[in-house]
C-alpha cells in the first residue's frame, strides 16, 4: 500500500489520496474503511466520500450490507486508472530521487574540493543508498559503512561490510559522512563521543 504520509514540504494531493485508497482496495478487498483511513490519514467521512466517488464513477463495486460483510472490488475501469496513476506516481518519485541525488553530489563535490578523498558513511539505511550512489559520480571513494544497529553488523551494503562504531579503526578514511537527513546534530555528537573528537565529521547540511 502506498502511504500518503503527512509531510511539511510535499502535501499529499487528491490524486495521491485516490491512488492510495484505490490501491488499498485492490490489494485487500476486505479491508475496512477504518484501516484505509489510518493508512491514508483520512477521516472516516473522507473515506466514505472517496468510496462514493469510486462507486459513482464505476471504478469500484461494493458488496455486503454491513461494515463487517462489506468488500470492495476494483473494476476494469478502476484498474486502468490505478495502473496509469501508479506509473505517473512512480515517475514523479524517480524525479524527486534524481533531484535529491543531484543536491548530494553538489555537497560531496564540496567535500572533495576541501581535500577529502576517502569517506566512511555513518548509517546504513535509505539515505546512505543515495549518498553511496551520488559518491560514485564524484571523486570521493566510500571505504566503509558504520552503523550502531547490531542487527546490521556483518551484512553487506553495496559490497562493503557494515561495521560497528568499535571497528572504526579498521577503516581508512579522511572523514565520516553522516548519511542521514534527520537528527544530524544528535548523530554528530554521538560520533564525536565514540571517536574522541579525533576524526573529521561532515553532515549533509554542510553546504
Amino acid at each position: 500500500m502506498i502511504e500518503a504520509f503527512n509531510t511539511r514540504y510535499l502535501l499529499p494531493t487528491k490524486e495521491l489520496r485516490c491512488l492510495s485508497v484505490l490501491l488499498a482496495i485492490y490489494e485487500n478487498p476486505a479491508i475496512s474503511q477504518k484501516s484505509i483511513g489510518k493508512a491514508t490519514y483520512l477521516s472516516s467521512s473522507m473515506v466514505n466520500n472517496y468510496m462514493k466517488y469510486f462507486s459513482d464513477e464505476g471504478l469500484v463495486t461494493i458488496s455486503g450490507d454491513t461494515n463487517r460483510t462489506k468488500s470492495y472490488h476494483v473494476t476494469d475501469a478502476g484498474y486502468e486508472i490505478l495502473t496509469s496513476s501508479l506509473l505517473e506516481y512512480s515517475a514523479e518519485i524517480v524525479q524527486f530521487y534524481t533531484s535529491v541525488k543531484k543536491e548530494i553530489i553538489h555537497i560531496l563535490n564540496g567535500f572533495y574540493k576541501e581535500g577529502i578523498k576517502n569517506v566512511a558513511l555513518y548509517g546504513a539505511a535509505e539515505t546512505a543508498e543515495i549518498v553511496f550512489a551520488a559518491a560514485t559520480e564524484t571523486g570521493l571513494a566510500v571505504t566503509g559503512i558504520i552503523d550502531n544497529d547490531k542487527e546490521k553488523y556483518g551484512k553487506l551494503f553495496n559490497g562493503l561490510t557494515i561495521k560497528s562504531p568499535d571497528e572504526i579503526g579498521e577503516i581508512a578514511f579522511d572523514a565520516i559522512i553522516i548519511a542521514s537527513f534527520g537528527k544530524q546534530e544528535e548523530i554528530y555528537q554521538y560520533i564525536k563521543t565514540f571517536t574522541g573528537g579525533r576524526v573529521l565529521i561532515k553532515r549533509l547540511s554542510d553546504l
